[in-house]
């Protein structure tokens, strides 16, 4: 029984449920019959719509014939466009991973892990935040005889502490102290590196410590002389530190007056000026020329040069260029020594802290001196110390001021 109206059967319509013809006739010439479709004496109250569309206007795409508009009809390129997108996207991710992952692993072998302080003496206990010993020694190793000349070094065996410095690094603004190397200290007695154990105590001069024993001595000799535990060292020489600064193109300073010194060499005029590896040695070994108190002055000469590299190192341009990022790195990690413990990771976070110091957000000071002592030493404000101390144990904000 033929259920359709009209007489329509199911055959009558194609896949899409549309009439095959007008009065079993297709209309001709393929231009738009608005009556197409339907049977005789149906009115569908469209018969004189106007669409405003002339006949044999084709719309539509590849899909279909002359006159097929498909208004649902879709070519894809945007979600081509966003897969491509999407691909690259990725790309660039995973490569910046490798990238970053290969620089971790080429620094990481790169660094000189060579100072156990797991063999220091009677060591104090641990505080809040972290504490590093930065030391500037005078070792000439890897320098040629005309380098040697030229960095105006000399060519004395061995080496020695030229400067040390306390970073602490906590939960507020970092504190960096200089403790001159002419200090009057106690050197404890203490078990060295070959295991031969010293009972005898000196009174000496701070630098003479690295001198005996290396940097385990100066260690315990800081430790038993402040009671501040320190938790990483970090050393670098003469010719390192003059091929750090001339890696970054030199460091821009604010000379405050006139320098020249033949010892060091430093030869400088007063105002802004770009030092390079050479000038900048010369300028924080000077000790006879613009800096007042001799090793005092030097000392904050040394804090405001490497707060400086520390602030025009650690930089967007630096960081995310490879072709100055790796001879910068490669530069300081070739002559840096660390202790066994020191990671990538503390590393950085000893560098950026030296450059929130340049940056005004920490403190830069030396250790409270009292006065002089034997053999033209300084003596430090021992009271003055322990409020210093203990205010790095507690990671509290340094409120100890030093007069010098």
């Amino acid at each position: 029984m033929n259920e359709w109206p009209g007489g329509w059967n199911e055959g009558s319509r194609d896949r899409y449920g549309s009439p095959r013809t007008h009065g079993g006739v297709p209309p001709q010439g393929g231009g738009y019959d608005p009556g197409y479709g339907r049977q005789p004496g149906y009115d569908d109250g469209y018969a004189d719509y106007d669409s405003g569309y002339s006949d044999g206007r084709v719309y539509g795409g590849a899909g279909g014939g002359p006159g097929d508009y498909d208004p649902y009809y879709d070519d894809r390129p945007p979600r081509r466009r966003g897969r491509r997108v999407k691909i690259t996207l990725i790309s660039l991710v995973v490569i910046l991973l490798a990238w970053s992952i290969g620089t971790y692993f080429w620094a990481d072998s790169k660094l000189k892990r060579e100072v156990d302080l797991s063999i220091v003496d009677d060591r104090p206990e641990a505080g809040d935040g972290t504490n590093y010993l930065i030391v500037g020694s005078d070792s000439r190793e890897g320098l040629s005889a005309q380098e040697k000349k030229d960095l105006h070094t000399g060519s004395a065996a061995g080496k020695r502490t030229d400067s040390m410095m306390i970073l602490h690094v906590g939960s507020g603004a970092p504190t960096l102290i200089s403790l001159p190397r002419d200090s009057w200290v106690e050197i404890p007695s203490f078990t060295g590196t070959s295991g031969k154990k010293y009972e005898n105590t000196q009174q000496t001069k701070l630098n003479a410590a690295y001198s005996q024993d290396g940097a385990t001595l100066l260690v315990r000799t800081v430790e038993h002389n402040t009671g501040l535990k320190i938790d990483h060292y970090a050393e670098i020489g003469f010719g390192g530190f003059a091929k750090i600064v001339d890696s970054v193109g030199g460091v821009e300073m604010n000379i405050p007056q006139d320098i020249k010194d033949k010892n060091s060499g430093a030869d400088f005029r007063k105002g802004k000026q770009t030092l390079d590896g050479k000038q900048a040695l010369s300028f924080v070994r000077n000790r006879h020329a613009g800096t007042g108190d001799s090793d005092l002055g030097r000392t904050k000469n040394q804090q405001k040069f490497l707060a400086a590299l520390a602030s025009q190192t650690a930089t967007p341009s630096t960081v995310l260029n490879p072709f100055r990022l790796y001879p910068t790195m490669g530069a300081g990690l070739d002559t840096l020594i660390v202790d066994e413990d020191m990671s990538l990771w503390g590393l950085g976070s000893m560098f950026f802290a030296m450059k929130d110091v340049s940056s005004g957000e920490g403190k830069r000071m030396n250790m409270p001196i009292a006065g002089t002592a034997p053999a033209g030493s300084l003596a430090w404000d021992k009271p003055k110390v322990r409020q210093l101390v203990q205010q790095l144990k507690d990671d509290e904000k340094v409120t100890v001021t030093s007069d010098r």
